[in-house]
């Protein structure tokens, strides 16, 4: 791995961006790649991890864009990511 690689790693966050309504797994590939799960309440939350701010507007522009009524978005707290990737 390049120096460039590792320092942009080690700035990668990982967020969860909650929608609601339900999106079927399909979309993973339109978020980067990002898990896509249903909440018992009939909601969506994508989570991954996000490179940078642009990144993040990236896929949040998606999300306005295809009409997608978005709920939150927020980093996963770093003791929380294990969970969330599951």
């Amino acid at each position: 791995m390049s120096r460039e690689g590792s320092a942009r790693s080690l700035y990668t966050m990982i967020y969860q961006i909650r929608i609601k309504g339900l999106l079927d797994r399909q979309w993973t590939d339109e978020f980067g790649g990002m898990t896509v799960s249903a909440t018992d309440d009939g909601d969506t939350i994508l989570t991954g991890p996000v490179e940078d701010q642009a990144a993040l507007h990236g896929l949040l522009k998606k999300v306005r864009d295809w009409g997608m009524p978005l709920i939150s978005v927020g980093p996963v707290e770093p003791d929380r990511r294990r969970e969330s990737m599951k």
